[in-house]
C-alpha cells in the first residue's frame, strides 16, 4: 500500500489544509484511490471552490426557464411544447498541449452535456483565442484547434455554425478553447442525473475506459509551468463516430421509460459522474470496477476512477429493463455493462478484485467540497485620454483596421467546419448571429458567442456588462428575441487578488446586464488558472467571460441579415453615440495604445440598450429594415465596410459639417445599430423611434462600388475590392501553407 506523503499530497493538487478536512472526513488517513476522488471532485474544475460564492449572484430564473445552473446543461422554453437545451464549456489547457484531440474532445463533451438531457444537438459553436500571430507557436495551435472542431463536429453530423477567433499576447503560454452546442427536445421528455431508486441497476454505456485523459480534471485547475509539454498523456482522445454512435442509442433509449437517472462522464470521468447523480439524489453508490469495460489491461482502481475516456455515459435504470436497454447500446455496437447498484448509505463504496478499495461519505465529496472567499481587489479603470490622437484619412484607417487579427475575416476557418449538415441552419457564420431552424417547424434559434477581452481588463464591471449586452444584440440583430445565456469564464490565477479582483468585478457587470435585460444565465463553466510561468513569470490572460446566447424566432423567414441588400437604401445610425474611443481597436491598431494607456472602456447604459434593441428587433419583424448590424469593434465605419461587403454593395456617407472623424466612424459606442431602410419606410420607423426615445441618424444611402466618406474639405474614398483584400488576406497569410489545406 502506497504511503501518503506531502508531496503526493501536493501532487494531487490538495493544499495542507484540504488534505487535514480529508482527514477529518475520513476518520482515517485515505488510501490512493481515495486520495485521487478526492482530488479531481475538490479541483477547481469541479468543485468551483474560488467561485461559486460569486456566481449565486448571476440571475439565473425567469418564465422561461425550465431549468438553470446545476444539471448538465441549461433548459428554456421555446413554445410548442419544446426546449432548448444549450451549455459552454472550456477546453483549455488540453487544447494548448494537444491542440487537434484537446479541442475535438471539447466538442465532444459539451455535445454529450446536452445530449444527455434528452435534446438532439442541432448547432455548435465556439469562441477560440490565440496569443500573438508573429508566437512561434500560434500557427501550429490555429491549426491543429480549428482542424481538431471540425473533425469531430463534421464526423460527428452537427452543424458548426459561428463562433470567435481572437489573437492576444496575452494568451501566448495558454490558449481559450470554448465549445458550445445547443439542442432541442421535448418538454416532456428531459432527462436529468439524480440517482434514485435503491437497489437500482447502475450501467456503464459507450467507448472502453482506457488510461487517457487521468487527471485531467486537476491539470485543468492549475497554471502551465515549463514542463507542460509533459502533460500530453492528461489530454484525451476522442472518436466522434463513437460519439454518433451514442447520441442515436441514448436517444433512442430515451423514447422508453427505462432511464432514471444519466450523466456523462466528462470532466473527472465515472468519478464525478457517480459522485454527481448519487449525491444530487441523495443516495449511496457502490460499483463493482472489476465489471468496467477496460481498454487496457492491468488497471487499477484509481486508474479507472480518474480515467477520462471519451465517449461514455452513466445510467441508472429501472430494475429488470437492462435487457432492453442492453440491446439497444448492442445493436449500435457500444460496449454496455451494469457496474454498480444504488443504495442508501450516503457513501461511495468501489469493490475490486474482491476488495473494498474506496470508502468514501459523499457530502464532503459534492455539497461540502471546500468553498473560498478569496482576498479581491479591484483596480481602478484608467484615466480618460487627455491626448486623444486624430484620424486624418478615414479610408486608410479603415483598411488597417479591416486587415488587423480581431476584424480580419474568419473565412478560412469557417470554410473548414460543415455548417449545412442537418440541412436547417439559416444564417451562417459571418453575421451577427447564427440562426438555425427547429426542424419541421417556421421557429428558429439564433445563437451568438461574444466577449471582449480589453473591456473586461480595462474595467471588470463595465467589461462584464458589456459581454452580456452584446449578445443580447447580436441576437437581436437577426431578429431573435433574447432567451437566457450560458458563460465560460476564463480567469488567471484566483489566489493572486487582482485576478480574483477581474473575476468579481466581471460578475457584477454580468449581473446587472442581466436583470436589465432580463436575460438569465442558465448554465455554464469556470476556468481558472489560465496562465503560464513560461511566458514570463506568471503571465494571466486578460479576463474572458465568455458569453453564449441563444434566442428564438417565430419565424425564421422574418430573420434579419447583415448585408446592403438594394442602392438607394437609406443608411441610419440607431441609437446614442457619444465617440467612445477608449480601449477601442482604432486606438490600438491606428495608434499602438492599448492596456492603461488606452482609457476606459465604452460605457453601457443598459435601459438604452434595451429601448434600442426593443426598437431594432420590432422593425426588423414589421419588414422596415432591410439589413441590420451592431456596432462593435472598430466601430461604425467597420460595421459599414461589412455590410458592404456582404452585400457587394458601396455606400456613400454624408459628414459635410465639422466633426472629429476618430470618433464619428472609429468610436466603440455600445447599444448602437446600423440599418437600412428605403424611403417607403422611413417615417413608420422615425416615428416609432421617437416614441420610444431613440436617437436615429441617417448618415448615407447604399450604391456602387467603394465607401465614400464626404468630409468638409475632401472626400475619403476606398474601393470594395480594396477592403476585400484587406479583409480576407489575414488568415491565408498567417498559414501560409495551411490555408491552402482548408
Amino acid at each position: 500500500m502506497t504511503e501518503i506523503t506531502p508531496q503526493i499530497v501536493a501532487d494531487h493538487g490538495l493544499s495542507p489544509d484540504e488534505y487535514d478536512r480529508v482527514l477529518h472526513a475520513l476518520g482515517r488517513s485515505p488510501n490512493m484511490v481515495e486520495l485521487g476522488i478526492f482530488s479531481v471532485m475538490w479541483s477547481e474544475h469541479c468543485s468551483y471552490k474560488s467561485s461559486r460564492i460569486h456566481l449565486k449572484k448571476l440571475p439565473t430564473t425567469g418564465p422561461q426557464v425550465i431549468c438553470g445552473p446545476g444539471e448538465n446543461a441549461g433548459v428554456v422554453d421555446i413554445g410548442d411544447g419544446q426546449a432548448a437545451i444549450f451549455k459552454m464549456e472550456s477546453h483549455n489547457h488540453p487544447s494548448y498541449i494537444e491542440p487537434y484531440q484537446g479541442a475535438a474532445t471539447g466538442v465532444g463533451g459539451i455535445l454529450r452535456d446536452v445530449f444527455t438531457m434528452g435534446a438532439r444537438p442541432i448547432a455548435n459553436m465556439n469562441a477560440l483565442r490565440f496569443g500573438a500571430p508573429d508566437h512561434p507557436r500560434t500557427r501550429h495551435l490555429v491549426a491543429g484547434v480549428v482542424r481538431g472542431i471540425g473533425g469531430y463536429g463534421n464526423c460527428v453530423g452537427v452543424p458548426t455554425v459561428g463562433g470567435e477567433v481572437n489573437f492576444h499576447k496575452a494568451y501566448d503560454g495558454n490558449i481559450l478553447v470554448n465549445a458550445m452546442t445547443v439542442g432541442v427536445a421535448d418538454q416532456d421528455r428531459i432527462f436529468y442525473s439524480a440517482a434514485s431508486g435503491i437497489g437500482n441497476p447502475i450501467v456503464y454505456v459507450g467507448s472502453k475506459t482506457g488510461r487517457d485523459g487521468i487527471h485531467g480534471a486537476t491539470m485543468a485547475s492549475a497554471d502551465f509551468s515549463e514542463d507542460s509539454e509533459e502533460k500530453r498523456p492528461t489530454v484525451q482522445v476522442g472518436d466522434p463516430f463513437t460519439e454518433k454512435l451514442l447520441i442515436e442509442a441514448c436517444l433512442e433509449l430515451m423514447a422508453t421509460d427505462v432511464i432514471v437517472a444519466i450523466q456523462d462522464m466528462g470532466a473527472a470521468g465515472l468519478t464525478s459522474s457517480s459522485v454527481e447523480m448519487a449525491s444530487k439524489g441523495g443516495v449511496g453508490i457502490e460499483l463493482v470496477m472489476d465489471d468496467v469495460p477496460q481498454r487496457e489491461s492491468g488497471m487499477t482502481a484509481y486508474e479507472m476512477m480518474l480515467s477520462e475516456s471519451q465517449e461514455r455515459m452513466l445510467m441508472v435504470l429501472k430494475p429488470g429493463r437492462e435487457a432492453e436497454a442492453e440491446a439497444i447500446f448492442r445493436k449500435w455496437e457500444l460496449d454496455f455493462a451494469v457496474i454498480g447498484r444504488v443504495t442508501d448509505t450516503g457513501r461511495m463504496v468501489l469493490r475490486h478484485r474482491g476488495e473494498i478499495v474506496c470508502d468514501i461519505p459523499l457530502g464532503p465529496l459534492a455539497d461540502d467540497a471546500p468553498c473560498y472567499d478569496r482576498p479581491w481587489t479591484f483596480i481602478d479603470p484608467p484615466a480618460p485620454i487627455a491626448d486623444m490622437p486624430r484620424s486624418n484619412d478615414i479610408a486608410a484607417d479603415l483598411l488597417t483596421l479591416m486587415a488587423c487579427p480581431d476584424i480580419a475575416s474568419r473565412r478560412w476557418v469557417w470554410e473548414q467546419y460543415d455548417s449545412q449538415v442537418g440541412g436547417d441552419t439559416v444564417q451562417r457564420p459571418g453575421g451577427d448571429a447564427a440562426v438555425v431552424r427547429v426542424h419541421g417547424t417556421s421557429k428558429a434559434l439564433a445563437i451568438t458567442t461574444d466577449c471582449t477581452p480589453r473591456y473586461c481588463f480595462a474595467d471588470p464591471v463595465m467589461g462584464g456588462r458589456q459581454a452580456i449586452a452584446e449578445t443580447w444584440r447580436n441576437l437581436t440583430a437577426v431578429g431573435a428575441t433574447p432567451l437566457a445565456a450560458t458563460d465560460c469564464m476564463n480567469f488567471g490565477n484566483p489566489q493572486r487578488p487582482e485576478i480574483m479582483g477581474q473575476f468579481v468585478g466581471c460578475i457584477e457587470g454580468m449581473a446587472d446586464a442581466c436583470r436589465a435585460l432580463e436575460y438569465p444565465i442558465v448554465s455554464g463553466n469556470v476556468s481558472l488558472y489560465n496562465e503560464s510561468k513560461a511566458t514570463g513569470g506568471g503571465s494571466a490572460i486578460l479576463p474572458t467571460p465568455a458569453i453564449g446566447g441563444v434566442g428564438l424566432l417565430a419565424d425564421w423567414q422574418k430573420s434579419a441579415t447583415i448585408a446592403f441588400k438594394d442602392i438607394g437604401d437609406i443608411i441610419l445610425v440607431v441609437g446614442s453615440r457619444g465617440g467612445h474611443l477608449g480601449q477601442s481597436l482604432w486606438l490600438r491598431e491606428c495608434h499602438a495604445r492599448e492596456g492603461l494607456d488606452a482609457g476606459p472602456p465604452p460605457p453601457v447604459d443598459l435601459d438604452a440598450e434595451r429601448r434600442t434593441g426593443d426598437l431594432v428587433r420590432a422593425g426588423i419583424l414589421a419588414g422596415h429594415l432591410t439589413a441590420v448590424h451592431d456596432v462593435a469593434d472598430g466601430g461604425v465605419a467597420v460595421a459599414i465596410a461589412e455590410m458592404a461587403l456582404a452585400g457587394g454593395i458601396g455606400a456613400m456617407i454624408d459628414r459635410k459639417q465639422p466633426f472629429d472623424c476618430a470618433r464619428s466612424f472609429f468610436a466603440e459606442d455600445q447599444g448602437v445599430y446600423i440599418v437600412t431602410i428605403d424611403d417607403h419606410g422611413m417615417l413608420d420607423f422615425l416615428a416609432a423611434a421617437h416614441a420610444a426615445g431613440v436617437e436615429v441618424e441617417p448618415v448615407g444611402r447604399t450604391g456602387g462600388k467603394r465607401l465614400i466618406f464626404e468630409r468638409p474639405d475632401r472626400d475619403d474614398v476606398v474601393t470594395l475590392d480594396a477592403l476585400r483584400a484587406a479583409h480576407e488576406g489575414f488568415f491565408p497569410g498567417l498559414m501560409g501553407a495551411d490555408a491552402a489545406l482548408a
